[in-house]
């Protein structure tokens, strides 16, 4: 169309906001969100620019507001770090054009390390702090800037700056994890339980790519998951805007837990004849969690794992201990 020019913005900064409301240096980038979030005219602002980079002038007509009141709002947004914008070249010199860089926003409100309320203790792993790995090609690492090494390299599991991965895969193998044995003895536990967010890994993605992803805790399987398929199809919602599309995006969060009458798998019953006494977890300083794709499994389909950079869940792998 004549007179029309296509824009575009880098969008630059965080896309999923998750804040703590008891950090206090959360607290003043809070504030600022709830004041820009306040006027039902910035909201519409928002909805506007979600998807399509609009001028400081086109914004004001759309909107039948004042250009100098639209700057107001569009600052007020800028402070909260919840749109960006840029001067572009304009018809008749420069202009400024936003969009919105918020896909997400969470606000914890209470310390998800210890919830008195439900007796229970809660610790969240990076997906990166791994003590000890098996791994076959295809695998790799990454953080929120990309690949960490290269694609498809064993030694990039032992690479030091392999704590910072936000998401990892292999073809088949296993990470182990040991997490810091924080049960009380004085007191009666009833489950111990670790959610993660997995899938399957094929080249590329395949959403029918099935994958049995084994769990053991102290070296006691508790059970598998049977993954449908490398989710890929859409965007995750955490994942960085430097992950390309066409590679995986998300998994399924699972959580696999020990009962005093079993183990399950999502509240599902898995092994009957393994229980919080079969997991010795008296016997030592740390709680060990295997994840494994076997090689005699029926099917090897590989392993993505994700962490709270990644995915759809702000998370890494968590335990939580529940006491009676």
């Amino acid at each position: 169309m004549a007179g029309k020019e296509k824009r575009t913005v880098r969008i630059i900064g965080e896309r999923n906001i998750h804040l703590h409301l008891s950090n206090p240096s959360h607290r003043q980038r809070i504030a600022k969100i709830g004041k820009a979030l306040s006027s039902p005219v910035r909201l519409e602002i928002l909805d506007m620019l979600k998807t399509t980079p609009r001028s400081l002038q086109e914004i004001a007509s759309i909107l039948c507001i004042p250009l100098s009141s639209a700057a107001l709002h569009i600052k007020t947004l800028e402070d909260a770090q919840l749109i960006v914008t840029e001067s572009q070249p304009g018809i008749h010199g420069s202009m400024r054009v936003c969009i919105c860089s918020l896909q997400s926003f969470r606000l914890e409100t209470f310390d998800a390390d210890i919830d008195s309320a439900n007796k229970s203790v809660s610790l969240d792993m990076p997906i990166g702090n791994y003590c000890d790995c098996l791994i076959y090609p295809t695998c790799g690492l990454a953080d929120e800037n990309g690949p960490i090494d290269a694609y498809d390299t064993i030694q990039s599991f032992y690479t030091p700056a392999r704590t910072k991965a936000q998401l990892i895969w292999f073809s088949k193998g296993y990470l182990e994890y040991r997490f810091p044995n924080i049960h009380n003895p004085l007191l009666s536990l009833s489950e111990i339980s670790f959610s993660m967010e997995i899938c399957s890994e094929a080249p590329g993605f395949l959403e029918n790519w099935p994958s049995d992803i084994t769990v053991s805790v102290n070296q006691v399987e508790v059970g598998t998951f049977h993954s449908p398929g490398d989710m890929g199809a859409r965007r995750g919602r955490l994942t960085p805007p430097t992950w390309p599309n066409g590679n995986t995006q998300y998994g399924l969060l699972k959580t696999f837990s020990v009962r005093e009458n079993g183990s399950y798998l999502d509240g599902k019953p898995e092994k009957p004849q393994v229980n919080i006494e079969t997991i010795a977890i008296n016997d030592q300083p740390y709680i060990s969690l295997k994840i494994q794709v076997k090689e005699d499994a029926e099917h090897v389909g590989g392993i993505n794992l994700f962490g709270e950079k990644y995915g759809d869940y702000p998370q890494g792998i968590v335990m939580n201990l529940t006491y009676l």
